[in-house]
């Protein structure tokens, strides 16, 4: 280790309430063998990891030896949730666990949780492993997403298990994996759920002073029924931060119930997930969202309905009419967040009150016409600016006609913000996308011959997109 490894392992330290504890000791699979796919050197330095040798690292993300100073054995956490707004009691951690919690270099806690790391008590007749396709589906997906500027988790580690595992929705046998997830929380709505359900009302309000202390620690001051109303608008506040992000970034979750979404808003647990072609808001991303509830253009609305729901398990331990008025700051909230994600992911300066209104007519035109939801971020980026880029475009026919003449004059009307990012040799090129059919062409070659240069090259494309627009998607400073 170095000395920027920072391990504070303090959910443990919540133990239980009432007798009802908030977590199970587990012991983790013993895979066949361990065989490193994947390591995000990046946040491993961030986070005082990154001088692990690769023996060390098999050891602690796929044998799952304790790290230094850290837990001393993984836990499964236990929640409920809705799961397509139907209540489910049986959830909790079913193929993953808490395996450390750690500080990174800008101090916030963090924790190293897994997915695909074997059987719990909340695995039902699951076998709580999870595929490799599985493992190399969420790689591009967090990487995509913090590159387009989505507070998002981060896959850690994808190390590959060497068992077979027989799968409904992909060609089985297929190859198993373990994956670490490096995530600002895992707790959940439904974590709050479970204990609402339970009857635990000590145990609730231990959960949001837990939260309070380690993720809203601004809020400590606060006490009694002010903490919790509070702490309530702050994770409204966030979550519609973060749905604005995905819409900004053409970006679907796919399966958005209470279990998915946590207290930090921060974007985790990346199953059918898919980016958008163009700006449809009927597209989903799950085969089995038959009526298009976690649609792209209804993942605003499915986030206010999930918050909703935790203010309903809050709603047993302070005054209901007060979570009420809260949730009344979501409509406002998304509709600036909406304003503030648009504008950056172009490039722009906002400028005040109607800047929704531009958002509302960019979308609304991105709709009529069809355009590549990509293409045109990347073609319009910091505005006028890229005028001429944008003449040159594969679709630069579309910013002739007379549906684009308003819009245009808008767009170029805004100022650029950090304009001398044109400058880097991404914008001399062409847009980094991740549509279905890229995903599965780099998938193609790992399935049939083990090879992983597609994703490889993938990987640096959007590092070098991540370099050029300059996000800072790690925090919400």
């Amino acid at each position: 280790m170095v000395e920027n490894y920072h391990p504070d392992p303090v959910f443990v330290r919540l133990g239980d309430k009432n007798g009802a504890p908030f977590y199970d000791p587990v012991t983790a699979a013993d895979f066949p063998e361990t065989i490193l796919r994947y390591r995000n050197q990046r946040w491993a330095e961030r986070v005082g990891l990154g001088d692990l040798s690769e023996k060390a690292w098999l050891s602690h993300f796929g044998r799952f030896s304790p790290l230094p100073d850290n837990q001393s054995g993984p836990v499964a956490m236990r929640y409920h949730g809705h799961q397509f707004r139907s209540y489910n009691p049986d959830l909790g951690d079913g193929r993953g666990f808490l395996f450390a919690q750690l500080r990174d270099d800008q101090g916030r806690l963090l924790d190293l949780g897994t997915k695909g790391s074997g059987q719990t008590p909340y695995s039902r007749a699951g076998d709580g492993r999870l595929t490799l396709k599985g493992g190399v589906r969420e790689i591009l997906a967090t990487e995509m997403l913090e590159a387009l500027g989505v507070y998002t988790s981060k896959t850690f580690s994808l190390i590959e298990t060497g068992e077979a595992l027989m799968r409904d929705d992909e060609p089985s046998p297929t190859r198993s994996a373990v994956m670490v997830r490096l995530s600002h929380s895992h707790i959940r709505f439904g974590s709050f759920q479970r204990l609402a359900y339970e009857e635990n009302y000590d145990a609730v309000r231990a959960l949001v002073d837990y939260c309070v202390t380690y993720f809203y620690p601004h809020l400590s001051t606060t006490a009694g029924d002010e903490r919790i109303v509070e702490f309530f608008k702050a994770v409204i506040a966030n979550t519609a931060k973060l749905t604005a992000q995905w819409m900004a970034a053409g970006f679907v979750h796919g399966v958005l119930n209470t279990d998915n979404m946590n207290i930090t808003g921060e974007s985790f647990d990346y199953g059918p997930w898919r980016f958008i072609p163009t700006a449809d808001p009927s597209f989903t991303a799950a085969y089995f969202d038959r009526t298009g509830l976690y649609s792209f253009g209804r993942q605003g609305e499915a986030c206010a309905w999930n918050l909703a729901q935790l203010g309903g398990a809050l709603s047993r331990v302070t005054d209901i009419d007060a979570l009420n008025e809260a949730l009344q700051i979501y409509p406002p909230n998304y509709e600036a967040a909406m304003a503030d994600a648009f504008f950056a992911r172009l490039g722009l300066r906002r400028t005040g009150e109607n800047d929704f209104s531009f958002v509302a007519n960019f979308l609304r035109w991105l709709n009529e016409t069809g355009a590549p939801y990509e293409q045109v971020f990347f073609d319009w980026f910091c505005g006028a600016a890229s005028r001429k880029r944008a003449e040159r475009s594969p679709i630069a026919e579309l910013y002739v006609q007379d549906k684009f003449k308003d819009l245009g004059i808008a767009l170029t009307s805004y100022d650029p913000d950090r304009p001398e990012r044109l400058d880097h040799e991404y914008f001399a090129g062409s847009p980094t996308t991740m549509l279905i059919d890229e995903v599965e062409a780099i998938w193609a070659p790992i399935a049939e011959s083990d090879d992983w240069s597609r994703l490889e090259q993938k990987i640096s494309a959007i590092g070098t997109m991540r370099e050029a627009y300059g996000f800072e998607a790690s925090s919400y400073g």
